[in-house]
């Protein structure tokens, strides 16, 4: 009878401890999962601002118009001096980039990035206006002014390392993501690809 109360305590012991190194096993994964995923997100979440780089241009254009009559022997002119100081902006808008999160196999997957935004913020001053009661400056010329300005910084934008600038500070950004991810032994997918270094970002 003792023999067989020994039998039933040591094998009640036994599916304890299997039960607890189950529970050990199992309910610590998944508690680890979800505490690196929410700490991903996280990280996310706090490089979801804007990535800023700023320009600063300068430069003066002369406006001439002229209205001629009976053949060009009468003409009314108009002239000014055109000065722009120009802040450009190129930022990428990270609360816009769309993400998965693959819990199973610990792995972020960034599914598409915002493209790059360009704000021209011109500042644009007249000078020495010659004008005539006939030919006068109008709105209309001056709103032909602020376009021809914003296309011609925009040429200039794309000329200059402008863009460039922003999307290494783009990259900086992301290989956070990279470095918290690889730090809990999750890793990154970009275009079906796994990123092991800031430098394998092909954006």
């Amino acid at each position: 009878m003792i023999h067989l109360y020994k039998k039933l305590f040591f094998g009640l012991l036994f599916l304890i401890l299997a039960f607890f190194t189950y529970k050990y096993f199992t309910g610590d994964k998944e508690s680890s999962t979800e505490y690196n995923s929410n700490l991903i997100q996280e990280q996310i979440k706090s490089v979801g601002k804007l990535v800023v780089t700023e320009g600063h241009y300068s430069q003066v254009l002369t406006f001439k118009d002229k209205d001629s009559y009976f053949g060009g022997l009468v003409s009314f002119d108009k002239k000014v001096i055109v000065v722009v100081n120009s802040d450009a902006t190129v930022m990428y808008d990270l609360r816009q980039m769309k993400y998965e999160i693959d819990e199973k196999n610990k792995t972020i997957r960034i599914v598409s990035i915002p493209k790059e935004e360009i704000k021209i913020s011109p500042d644009i001053q007249y000078y020495d206006i010659q004008q005539s009661k006939f030919n006068a400056l109008t709105g209309a010329d001056l709103n032909n002014i602020t376009k021809k300005v914003k296309i011609d910084l925009t040429k200039k934008i794309e000329k200059s390392t402008l863009k460039s600038n922003a999307k290494n500070r783009l990259i900086s950004e992301l290989s956070k993501i990279l470095l918290v991810t690889h730090s809990v032994g999750w890793k990154v997918e970009y275009k079906g690809n796994e990123i092991h270094s800031e430098k394998e970002f092909q954006l």
